[in-house]
């Protein structure tokens, strides 16, 4: 495996389907998960849920082909920290599983706005941008940049507040909505219609995050 010949990275355990991955979950208490979305027994979506319930601590990084995209959707919503395309390079799964440990948000470049775009065509019933989640204008404002694929730094900038500010504001943002992180920001965002789909700005899809 790829990852063994990393000096800095131990493959603790493997199983071959949904079912063994929690167990093996359980007993190896890891800090990255890499999770197939299609998977025998149990696919990686309801593995994910079920991890993500129990209070596992592990990241979970999902592996997907470009052509299962609501698959990576749901995956998201359930608590997956990211996701990668099976065809990723070396350097770019040694670099996820990285990132991911390190707390960030990995987000494969094109398929994130792909899928969000198609799975999150507007506003949810009953819902405005004015009060989703109790949030402020100021927050609302941060939800739309993390949402455009901004990095902290990014957003700081932009708004012209510190990094530090900005770090509080998200750390809010999740308290207030119920959400593990950057990732179900944005896409919370396009279901609550605070984003709408085909108005990113050209060149923010893609990006990764810092938590």
């Amino acid at each position: 495996m790829l990852l063994e010949a990393e000096p800095d990275l131990a493959v603790a355990g493997e199983a071959a389907d949904g079912s063994q991955a929690l167990d093996q979950a359980r007993l190896l208490d890891p800090d990255v998960i890499l999770m197939d979305v299609r998977m025998p027994r149990m696919n990686g979506i309801e593995a994910t849920t079920r991890l993500v319930r129990a209070g596992s601590r592990a990241r979970i990084l999902m592996l997907t082909t470009f052509n299962l995209d609501e698959y990576v959707y749901h995956a998201l919503k359930a608590g997956a920290s990211g996701f990668l395309l099976k065809d990723a390079s070396r350097d770019q799964l040694t670099g996820g599983v990285r990132a991911v440990a390190a707390g960030e948000t990995l987000l494969a470049p094109a398929v994130t706005r792909r899928l969000i775009e198609d799975f999150c065509s507007g506003p949810a019933p009953g819902t405005s941008a004015a009060g989703a989640g109790g949030l402020s204008e100021r927050e609302l404002g941060v939800v739309r940049l993390v949402a455009e694929g901004l990095s902290n730094a990014e957003i700081a900038a932009r708004v012209y507040l510190s990094e530090t500010t900005i770090k509080s504001h998200i750390a809010r943002i999740l308290a207030k909505l119920g959400l593990r992180d950057r990732v179900q920001v944005a896409v919370y965002a396009y279901e609550h219609g605070i984003v709408r789909p085909g108005h990113l700005p050209h060149g923010a899809e893609g990006k990764r995050e810092r938590s």
